[in-house]
């Protein structure tokens, strides 16, 4: 059972084509194109079960959440909760960008660099930090709402709201890595979708199934500025993954589904100008990055040893249940803390962790500005790559989610002291519908 909240940030609003400060000023109003887009994404959600509406009061996310759910058949009563209210900026509410760093450069400096610790001013003449106050506020909603349903339900929750709040409402449920608003991106009328199960040794587990899809808006990925950029994709689906099989280091092939898969990301990826490629040196990632560049003519696949799939040792084209039978103790403690299992003449989650992060940097290093590279890797390699990117650590891999033809892209930093920006995650929409459909099997 699993309760699936959808974040939605509201469409695009006139202070955002302004390049404004938005804060609690609510004098920004949806544009014509914001309301679309709303009603674009009611469209992608229309048959979409919903059991309840939370929105920000703020005119621009209430209407948003109103066009939402427009031409839903049931009838849903949206909630307005203060809670999902945007950061508090108050002496920047209204000013451009240029504007806020030419009369408030130090803070701005900041704001860039750890917007944790920027500090301003109340109306009343109190210092406040505003991300702080924020996460603080994300912490309350997300208390509230876990007492009025809880993960053990099978419900999905419609949650409306803006770009720093929801940001914070996703570090929150992942225990606040450093510099976590930083190293996500959320654009108008995005739909991210996060599980939440019930838990043994927590009060409950998180995974992001999709971040930041933007399919229904009709653009695949999400717009490149000039910083080099990664494409991470998954390989297509194979009959041990249908199967539920531990595959690790056994080289199985494609199935069909699976060159289906790699043909729906060759689509997805066909208007992306791709510079260099890069594959796990196993027949699946090598097979699905072939079909996908066969719409990029020129382009060499290198093979790296460092981005193949975890070994399984003895568990390796094992069935869930037979591994039960002989390790079921393992199998409980892997499920629950991963970082603390060692597989049984195998690896462990830290070993796969240091060669696919090593490979990671060197690749991303290597990336002159502009460009774009395709790689294409694993369930666990691409799970402990984008942990490292969200600051997480070993034990957390089953936060992120990658289904068999998701794609995630990584928009390099150039600056030493910014992240990495994970400007979408799992997006899978080209495989059909919102949620992740791919086979759940072992890795």
């Amino acid at each position: 059972m699993t309760l699936r909240l959808l974040l939605i940030r509201h469409g695009l609003s006139s202070y955002n084509c302004e390049n404004r400060i938005q804060g609690r000023n609510d004098l920004s109003t949806l544009t014509a194109e914001g309301l679309s887009q709303a009603s674009k994404a009611g469209q992608a959600l229309k048959e979409v079960s919903i059991e309840a509406v939370y929105s920000s009061p703020l005119q621009r996310a209430a209407d948003t959440a109103k066009e939402l759910i427009k031409e839903r058949s049931e009838v849903l009563d949206i909630a307005f909760k203060n809670d999902l209210m945007e950061v508090d900026l108050p002496q920047w509410s209204g000013l451009t960008i240029e504007e806020v760093k030419d009369q408030f450069p130090t803070e701005y400096l900041i704001w860039e660099k750890d917007p944790n610790e920027l500090i301003l001013n109340r109306k009343d003449g109190t210092s406040f930090k505003p991300i702080k106050d924020l996460f603080n506020q994300a912490e309350k909603f997300l208390k509230e709402l876990f007492e009025i349903h809880n993960p053990s339900e099978n419900k999905n929750i419609l949650i409306v709201g803006h770009n720093a709040i929801l940001r914070c409402l996703i570090m929150q449920l992942l225990n606040q890595p450093k510099q976590g608003i930083r190293r996500i991106k959320l654009d108008n009328a995005s739909i991210s979708t996060l599980k939440v199960s019930p838990s043994e040794q927590k009060n409950y587990s998180v995974q992001i199934e999709s971040l930041n899809s933007t399919a229904h808006l009709k653009t695949e990925l999400p717009t490149k500025g000039k910083n080099p950029r990664i494409i991470l994709v998954r390989h297509g689906e194979t009959d041990w993954n249908r199967e539920g099989r531990f595959q690790g280091q056994i080289d199985i092939p494609l199935n069909d589904n699976g060159k289906a898969q790699a043909k729906a990301a060759r689509t997805a990826l066909k208007e992306v100008l791709i510079h260099k490629a890069y594959s796990s040196s196993m027949t699946r990632p090598l097979e699905t990055a072939q079909i996908i560049l066969s719409e990029h003519p020129g382009i060499n696949i290198n093979l790296e040893k460092e981005l193949i799939e975890i070994n399984h040792g003895q568990w390796e084209g094992k069935l869930e249940a037979e591994v039960k039978s002989n390790w079921g103790e393992l199998l409980d403690l892997w499920k629950e803390s991963p970082e603390k299992v060692q597989m049984p003449n195998g690896e462990s989650v830290q070993d796969v962790w240091d060669r696919a992060v090593k490979c990671w940097e060197r690749i991303s290093k290597s990336l002159s500005s502009n460009e774009t590279a395709l790689i294409v890797a694993h369930d666990a390699v691409n799970k402990t790559i984008l942990c490292h990117l969200l600051g997480l650590t070993p034990e957390n891999i089953w936060m992120v989610k990658q289904g068999n033809g998701g794609i995630t892209v990584i928009d390099i930093s150039m600056k030493d002291n910014q992240p990495h920006l994970i400007s979408c995650m799992n997006i899978t929409s080209h495989l059909g519908g919102v949620f992740d459909q791919t086979a759940h099997g072992a890795l």
